[in-house]
């Protein structure tokens, strides 16, 4: 089962919920069906360059016991 972001505009309420096939979600604040469905992130395609990978918390040293690691601080 998928879950999916939501958003309701008219009483302001932003949620997410698991969505069985054939079944209809309701907003949990006013129980309105009439829902925008908003982009997730994990749902996006990248078309373009790829960006680095976020560093960790040393930096990009990679893992602190293995190849490539940076000197303890």
């Amino acid at each position: 089962m998928p879950i999916y972001e939501y958003a309701r505009r008219q009483c302001n309420h932003e949620f997410e919920t698991l969505v069985r096939s054939g079944s209809v979600p309701d907003c949990p604040s006013c129980r309105s069906t009439e829902l925008e469905k908003k982009l997730s992130v994990f749902a996006t395609a990248n078309s373009g360059p790829q960006a680095a990978p976020a560093a960790g918390p040393r930096g990009s040293c990679g893992h602190p016991d293995g190849p490539g690691s940076c000197a303890p601080h």
